[in-house]
């Protein structure tokens, strides 16, 4: 697949191929050098106290910095309570735990602020056309920025189109991989669930008559940059429980700390040995015993995730959104484009009793011919392959078409006094009620047969005459049931939605190993299956593209509104898919889970280590004045001086060893919840306790080697 961006693309900014869905994408080297010297510029710009506030657990280490380097200058004068070498390697390293810790931060902002750079730089002011009326036409020619929302403008082939609009009129071929780094052309055209144009993509041939559907600053464009920049990122509801915890735990060790120093020196006067715990040394337990990895690195994670969902070309407009996708319970999924392969074909005609074949083809073709769908361009095309009927001129006989809606589910011609519908076997047999005509039992019959088949049966009726059943065929996609598997071995329930009946729905369901399908599904039975599952105490998952499905995106827990679909299923998702690829949402969740997960196994991991470092600084910090805590010491390092500062600098390096997990993730595979649970304990809270001993005995070595310790 040949890669062409309409824009130059940053040069750290990598591109590649997705292995899925097979879409260019643009993607981050992990640890990008071009990354690495502004994120340690940024820092130490993140030293500043109204930064350092945002994060509780972080900001005690650096109050903590901040006492040891005054200890450390009054040393230097003599008056200190311990070696100024001591101390001084204690602030040190502390500066470096805050460092390391603003790091992880700054480079996972870099990474994000890299991706929108791509993106601004599809960003550009144009000359715009703009019409008077809906329709081509005489134009005058204005700068895009002086564009707003109702405009109507004419974009020709080779123009950019200047903002983000509705198709009104025309049908063009448009170069969206400005925006989706997908190099094959999209149609765009009026009607339907492909009419929405994203500002700065390319039309290539023909043209198209839009309406503006935003305000300068308001595109979709800007908001995608301002979202991958993290602009607008808050912290989730998880995300704010878990800091709650940290701090609960902080303000914890933070009393009993203070409240060590004068007891251990009236523990010196009783006893009448020993020497009383420093200052300095109490500071180095505090930062040891509070939950300094997880706090140094759970920011980092966050923005991550969303820096993960635009590597997968989705953007989301919360963080929320992006951790909802990871406690998903149920998956409810289109089947036309997403379980199926979509656009299905009219394959056969099965006339009625009494009507011949080719009258039945010739009411649907009349039908069909205002059709723009797949399906009624198929039926027009298979009518005229079957009988040789062609399009006619319709406009002398005053012919008035009626378009397909949700609620009616047919559509049809008015026709030299004809009334020619065809749709759903339930909405026509309803339909020839109303009109006074019977239905008969071999087009139910036929219909039925059709459907058992996975087919779709759509019946043709002229005034109370109903003339037979076409038949629609479609295709289930290859691997789809694998992956139904694999989110159902995560627990997860998947619900089929279709508009077909009850017959097809159970046919293509099975075949694709859905848990569950909803057939005949209009807008308002969508959103009551969403508010059943919620009201369950589940979070839902659904895609949409048109207007119809807005209700239930805007009612679902994660809400992925496809790039190609209508302003209103955008504006009601939150999240954007800008492959247009409705099977997007299965990766979504895992990309969520895979967030939750990381989080959970850093914070596994995090607390594992504090109760390794105990053993090696509370001994460290207490043996003199009581002797029998040195049976504690079971790593059996030099002396107290090693011991704190061991802890301490392995305190602060471990968080630089645990970036790239925290920017690439922990390893998703599909797995139970138990399961699941049980590696995270056994790799993280095992590796967690194992992995400290070895490496504050190592560190101990080195200092006594070096004689620093």
């Amino acid at each position: 697949m040949t890669k062409r961006f309409e824009t130059p693309i940053p040069d750290h900014v990598e591109t590649g191929t997705d292995e899925r869905s097979g879409n260019d994408k643009r993607k981050l080297p992990l640890l990008d050098p071009a990354l690495l010297t502004p994120a340690v510029t940024d820092a130490f710009k993140k030293l500043a106290p109204q930064v350092q506030w945002r994060n509780p657990v972080m900001f005690v280490v650096y109050v903590g910095s901040i006492l040891t380097t005054v200890l450390f200058g009054q040393a230097l004068f003599g008056t200190g309570e311990a070696p100024a070498g001591f101390i001084g390697a204690i602030a040190a390293w502390l500066w470096f735990t805050v460092l390391f810790a603003n790091f992880a931060e700054a480079l996972a902002e870099g990474r994000s602020k890299a991706q929108a750079a791509a993106l601004r730089a599809t960003k550009k002011n144009v000359i715009a056309k703009k019409l008077k009326a809906p329709k081509k036409g005489a134009y005058e020619l204005i700068d895009s920025p002086s564009l707003r929302k109702g405009d109507f403008i004419l974009i020709e082939a080779g123009d950019t189109i200047p903002m983000d609009g509705e198709v009104l009129d025309g049908v063009a071929s448009v170069d969206e991989s400005a925006i989706t780094g997908e190099s094959a052309p999209v149609i765009r055209e009026s009607g339907g669930d492909f009419s929405a144009v994203t500002g700065g993509t390319r039309v290539l041939s023909d043209w198209i008559v839009v309406r503006v559907s935003v305000n300068p600053g308001e595109a979709f464009l800007d908001r995608m940059i301002a979202m991958v920049e993290g602009a607008k990122r808050q912290k989730t509801p998880n995300e704010i429980a878990l800091t709650i915890l940290l701090v609960a735990l902080t303000i914890v060790f933070l009393v009993v700390t203070v409240t060590l120093l004068p007891f251990s020196q009236y523990s010196v006067s009783v006893a009448g040995a020993g020497t009383p715990i420093t200052i300095t040394a109490l500071i180095a337990l505090l930062v040891c015993l509070i939950p300094t990895t997880i706090g140094a690195l759970l920011s980092s994670i966050g923005v991550a995730g969303m820096s993960r969902m635009m590597q997968a070309n989705v953007i989301a407009t919360s963080g929320r959104a992006v951790e909802a996708a990871g406690d998903v319970d149920v998956l409810l999924l289109d089947k036309t484009g997403t379980i199926t392969l979509g656009n299905r074909q009219a394959s056969a005609f099965i006339a009625a009793p009494g009507v011949t074949e080719q009258q039945l083809a010739d009411a649907a073709q009349l039908a069909s011919l205002a059709d723009e769908t797949p399906e009624g361009r198929s039926i027009v095309v298979l009518a005229k392959q079957r009988f040789a009927l062609r399009g006619r001129e319709l406009a002398a006989h005053q012919a008035v078409f009626v378009p397909f809606t949700a609620q009616t589910r047919m559509s049809g011609v008015d026709y030299d006094g004809r009334q020619i519908r065809k749709g759903a076997l339930d909405a026509v047999r309803q339909h020839v009620a109303d009109v006074g005509g019977l239905f008969p039992d071999a087009v139910s019959k036929a219909a039925d047969d059709v459907a058992r088949r996975g087919a779709t049966p759509l019946v043709v009726v002229d005034g109370t005459t109903v003339l037979g059943v076409i038949e629609l065929k479609d295709i289930v996609k290859g691997g789809i049931k694998e992956r139904f598997a694999e989110l159902r071995a995560m627990g997860i329930k998947t619900v089929m939605i279709t508009g077909d009946n009850p017959l097809t729905a159970a046919a293509i369901a099975a075949e694709a190993g859905v848990d569950d399908f909803l057939a005949q599904a209009r807008p308002e039975d969508k959103l009551k299956l969403i508010r059943d599952h919620q009201a369950e105490g589940r979070l839902v998952a659904m895609t949409g593209d048109g207007t119809n499905d807005a209700p239930a995106l805007a009612q679902a827990d994660v809400a992925v509104a496809m790039n190609t679909g209508t302003q209103a299923a955008k504006e009601a998702g939150n999240m954007v898919d800008l492959d247009s690829n409705p099977t997007k949402l299965i990766e979504i969740v895992e990309i969520g889970k895979q967030m939750l997960m990381t989080r959970g196994s850093l914070t596994t991991f995090s607390v594992a280590n504090d109760i390794a470092k105990y053993f090696a600084i509370i001994p460290a910090a207490f043996a003199t004045t009581y002797p029998q805590l040195g049976t504690l010491n079971v790593m059996g390092l030099h002396t107290p001086a090693s011991a704190i500062l061991s802890a301490v600098i392995f305190n602060a390096i471990i968080i630089v060893f645990l970036i790239p997990l925290a920017l690439k993730g922990v390893k998703y595979r599909a797995q139970s919840a138990a399961q699941l649970l049980r590696n995270n304990m056994l790799i993280y809270g095992l590796g967690g306790l194992i992995v400290p001993f070895v490496g504050i005995k190592l560190i101990d070595l080195l200092l006594v080697a070096l004689h620093l310790a």
